[in-house]
């Protein structure tokens, strides 16, 4: 299991409390790929960029209208947080749905 995340960020902090097995991948220390990114995108196309952040907010509309991908490696913390990567499936976010299902297969390992 991976969390993609900022490691200084709370909700992310919480994540990792609750699967301390995780690894850990700071997208703003080791940046996500093309590639990476691009699957992401296809599993989560409207919420993968955190339109709500401050990050978001601080953008001009001409690179609000710009490509999803370039922003995310530009912009680190525009990702939504946390994203885990559960093997089979992915989870975006902290939701008491999401926290449930991943600290069960924490335990079921």
């Amino acid at each position: 299991m991976i969390i993609y995340g900022l490691k200084n960020c709370d909700i992310v902090r919480k994540a990792r409390k609750a699967l301390p097995n995780a690894a850990m991948h700071d997208v703003r220390d080791v940046p996500l790929s093309r590639e990476k990114l691009t699957g992401f995108l296809a599993v989560f196309p409207e919420t993968l960029v955190n339109k709500r952040s401050t990050a978001w907010r601080k953008l001009s509309e001409e690179e609000r209208a710009g490509d999803p991908i370039a922003l995310l490696q530009a912009h680190p913390a525009l990702m939504k947080r946390p994203l885990i990567d559960a093997g089979e499936t992915l989870y975006l976010g902290w939701t008491a749905s999401n926290e449930t299902a991943l600290t069960a297969a924490e335990a079921g390992r």
